[in-house]
Formats: structure tokens, sequence, C-alpha cells
């Protein structure tokens, strides 16, 4: 793993390009949230409906801030669970595009417990993290399969060996009742202990 491959992703996403970096779970498809081109590609190469949101992923809990609307038990759960196979869905802030979330006023974000992941999202800023597949087919665990089902070349490619699949657990905690949507490696029991406990 070289450094300048960090740089290299940051430079295409710069440029409104699509790439491929790893999580703690599977290979995500990045691409800068704010670049409308970009993000309608991503649903392009993904062979995605519109009609289905996109998830991100950002660094930090003082990011998630910066595209959604915090509350007591979102604090709670991000202080206790992130990074780590957590997503979880809140009010989305104005700056957010709507392409990004299918037209919903709600985002669903992720701070993933991976170090290249971490450091790529500190230095460019919001992600989409969405699985590097096309959809409703099984994502693969090697950059090279992945491409092989995309069908389609993607500029930078950071690799980190196999990944396994393993989903992230989804909490909605933009209603007034948390909501656990799927339930994956973090129970459902843990995080209403949380909610409720601190």
């Amino acid at each position: 793993m070289k450094k300048n491959d960090i740089s290299a992703a940051v430079q295409a996403l710069k440029e409104g390009q699509l790439i491929l970096y790893p999580t703690d779970t599977l290979y995500a498809l990045g691409a800068d949230i704010y670049s409308e081109s970009a993000v309608k590609k991503v649903f392009k190469v993904k062979q995605r409906p519109h009609s289905i949101p996109l998830p991100v992923a950002v660094s930090s809990i003082k990011e998630i801030e910066t595209i959604a609307w915090m509350n007591e038990p979102a604090e709670k759960i991000c202080k206790r669970f992130l990074p780590g196979k957590l997503t979880i869905i809140l009010k989305k802030k104005p700056s957010v595009p709507s392409l990004v979330t299918s037209g919903s006023d709600t985002i669903a974000i992720r701070i993933p417990h991976q170090p290249i992941a971490l450091d790529l999202l500190s230095r460019f800023g919001p992600l989409t993290v969405t699985s590097a597949n096309i959809h409703h087919k099984k994502t693969k665990g090697l950059i090279k399969e992945i491409l092989q089902q995309l069908e389609t070349s993607i500029p930078v490619c950071i690799h980190d060996g196999r990944k396994q699949e393993d989903a992230s657990t989804i909490i909605d905690l933009s209603g007034k009742k948390p909501r656990v949507v799927r339930e994956g490696s973090i129970s459902e029991k843990q995080l209403l202990d949380v909610i409720l406990h601190g």
C-alpha cells in the first residue's frame, strides 16, 4: 500500500471520477457526493434504480454534523459504536444533494473502522459508500472480480486483499423512536441499551 494511492484517489475524486476503496465490510464505490455527474455514474455503473438512496461515509462524528442533524440518541450511538460496522440514518442537511438521497429528507451515514478509508475520507470529505456490485448481485471480495462484474474501468482502485460479505447494522434515528432497519454485527439490544442507558 503506497501513500500515493490515496493521493491518486483524491485527485480522481476531485476530477469527478469514481474510485474503489476498502471499508471494514466490503469494497465500496466512491464518488464525491457534491458532484452530480459523479453520483450519476455510481447509479449507472451499479445499474441501481435512482429511487434507492446511496449511503455516505465520513471520517468523524464532527463531519456527520456537516451533512446531517444530530440528536441525543445519535450522539450516544456514535460515541459508543463509531467508527464501526454501523450505518445511522438521520435527517439530512440542505447542503446534501437530493440525488444522493433519492429525494428523501434522510441520509444513511457510515464511519468505517478501516485505516485506509478513514485516511481517504479525512483528506477528501464525504463519499458514497455503496457496495461495489451490480444491483441485486453478490458483491465480490477481490477488486479484479469486482471490475469483471461491473464491466467498467475505475481509474483508481485501492487494494486491501479479499473482503468478506459482512453487512453493517442499520439504525434509523431520524424519527422520534429509534428503529433497527437491518441487524448486522451489532445487535438491536446493544444499540437500544446504549440509547436508554448511555
